[in-house]
């Protein structure tokens, strides 16, 4: 670890602790009329103030206390971006309990391992997702009390859960008033578990601390304020919706919550893009792209012109982010992060002023970039001996990162030494390259990376070039053994007209970009490609599907 240096001691108020509430207290305080806007059980939509919400925080921790809850306590979550769930991401961490965010998608054993191994002892669930928490239950026998939250009188509600209370009884009767106490910045405030591709789910525990700095530079890299409309798409379960939550209230933005809503029609999120003037979103290709087919479908674009579309989870395809621009003038800003991460380490929010003389082409080809580091992260990339390497835009090497709110270790975890950490640097297992202008470009998963007679093969640039194909609506680029060459990539794709693309297309189009030893011998269409449960391409699958693709080759 690096040493650190004591100076001279300061005057400053070092001991006031940086918190959560202190976010929200604000808000409420400067902007009580300020809006946020939910979505209802029934479909419809809703609006109430940043004062009614602290209000009902305030209730709600009084919820908690009345139920024993307290420092260092464990409280999971069951549900989707809603007006309830908002509520608790202030009033759990608020008491000093650490909130977990439960993914819903994971299997009910991989959910029950991550509800036992944080310890959580209540959970609030919302009545949709009954049937998740039923399944649940049995794989998480630490849970002594299920809280069902509803809008429909408990008489009517068949919770099916040992020990079942129900949220809104219980904030009919809770004060509104929350006496909010000082917590140790260095508490933790939520819990989020890696989605256990390889392994079990592994524990990433924030602090107060390091959620309130990385707000602050958030909101400033994307330059947030109180006359911004900032809609979470990305879910509150995973990741904490990548920040926004905090960062929306922190720059006292309108917040809108769309609820559940289906991957497969997201004309709802556009209808309410354009119903709220939102300018901040966050979200996956997976679900922007669909939003951008629904726009097309509309009579007259919409000015978007304000909008900064946040995209993270795989790279945005070219022709996605020039859609938006062209049509509605909406930016889509590439950005990194993990889990691990908070998740904010890099992000594309407009070419650097000194970067002048390049072409339009070349703007657009940046644009794939991961971006610039965010103020307060340190990164690096290095080969695989350790050695740190040069920022010439050539050099590959793993992507190692640090900084306040990045972690430093897994929850209860006995890591294998310098397997995830080296040097107060967390490994992240991506392989990057730093041009000299400061851009990071990631440009493959270490094991996803394709290896080809001693030389690799990026996947994610190969499938960015595929998805161009006007039938393509989505490819996936996987490293299959090959008894020559080590491994050899193959292109698995889903089309819109359910027809194969040739291979001699698949070619042309990554002409220029690959050199011929590169370019793929096989091309496989398929229904639709498996992704995980946070929406990732799941090339381990997939790996193994396709593994005897090349076993017969001589």
């Amino acid at each position: 670890m690096t040493e650190i240096v004591t100076g001279l001691p300061s005057t400053h108020g070092d001991s006031y602790q940086l918190n959560t509430t202190t976010l929200i207290r604000h808000a409420a305080r400067t902007f009580p009329e300020q809006e946020v806007v939910y979505r209802t059980s029934d479909g419809g939509w809703d609006r109430y103030t940043y004062a009614d919400l602290y209000s009902r925080a305030q209730q709600a921790a009084n919820v908690l206390a009345g139920l024993g809850i307290g420092p260092g306590d464990v409280v999971g979550i069951l549900d989707w971006n809603s007006k309830r769930h908002f509520e608790l991401y202030w009033a759990v961490p608020g008491t000093a309990a650490t909130m977990l965010q439960m993914n819903l998608r994971l299997a009910p054993e991989d959910l029950g391992f991550v509800t036992t191994h944080s310890g959580a002892s209540v959970v609030f669930v919302d009545e949709s997702l009954l049937s998740v928490a039923r399944d649940l239950a049995p794989h998480a026998p630490g849970v002594k009390t299920w809280i069902v939250m509803t809008d429909r009188p408990s008489s009517e509600v068949d919770a099916g859960l040992p020990n079942a209370l129900f949220f809104e009884d219980l904030m009919a009767q809770a004060a509104e008033v929350f006496d909010w106490p000082v917590i140790d910045e260095r508490t933790a405030y939520s819990a989020c578990y890696t989605t256990g591709t390889t392994g079990r789910p592994k524990g990433v525990y924030y602090s107060h601390r390091g959620i309130c700095l990385h707000t602050m530079a958030q909101a400033a890299v994307l330059r947030m304020g109180s006359d911004d409309s900032v809609m979470l798409i990305t879910p509150m379960f995973h990741g904490q919706s990548w920040g926004l939550p905090q960062s929306a209230v922190y720059s006292q933005a309108k917040v809108v919550l769309p609820g559940r809503y289906l991957a497969g029609d997201t004309s709802v999120l556009v209808d309410a893009m354009l119903a709220e003037g939102v300018t901040v979103a966050n979200g996956a290709p997976a679900i922007f792209e669909p939003m951008l087919d629904y726009i097309g479908t509309l009579e007259e674009m919409p000015d978007l012109h304000r909008a900064r579309l946040l995209c993270g989870a795989t790279e945005p395809p070219l022709t996605m982010m020039r859609g938006f621009f062209e049509r509605t003038g909406a930016d889509v800003i590439h950005a990194y992060g993990a889990t691990e991460t908070t998740p904010f380490v890099t992000v594309n929010a407009g070419l650097k002023p000194t970067l002048t003389g390049i072409t339009d082409d070349e703007k657009w080809d940046l644009k794939r970039c991961q971006g610039l580091p965010v103020n307060g992260v340190d990164v690096k990339i290095v080969d695989p001996a350790g050695r740190e390497l040069p920022h010439d835009g050539v050099s590959e090497g793993e992507l190692l990162i640090r900084g306040p709110w990045i972690t430093e270790r897994y929850h209860d975890l006995d890591d294998v030494p310098g397997e995830r950490f080296v040097d107060g640097f967390w490994r992240s297992g991506d392989v990057a390259v730093i041009h000299p202008n400061g851009y990071l470009k990631v440009v493959d998963r270490l094991k996803d990376v394709v290896k080809s007679g001693g030389e690799w093969i990026s996947s994610i640039d190969m499938e960015n070039a595929i998805v161009a194909h006007p039938r393509v609506t989505e490819a996936a680029v996987i490293g299959v053994p090959h008894p020559k060459w080590q491994e050899r990539p193959v292109v698995l794709l889903a089309t819109n007209d359910d027809a194969d693309v040739p291979l001699p297309e698949i070619h042309e189009l990554l002409a220029g970009r690959f050199a011929k030893w590169q370019l793929p011998d096989v091309v496989l269409r398929v229904d639709a490609l498996p992704r995980t449960s946070v929406g990732k391409l799941d090339k381990k699958v997939m790996r193994a599907s396709h593994a005897d693709t090349y076993r017969d080759v001589r």
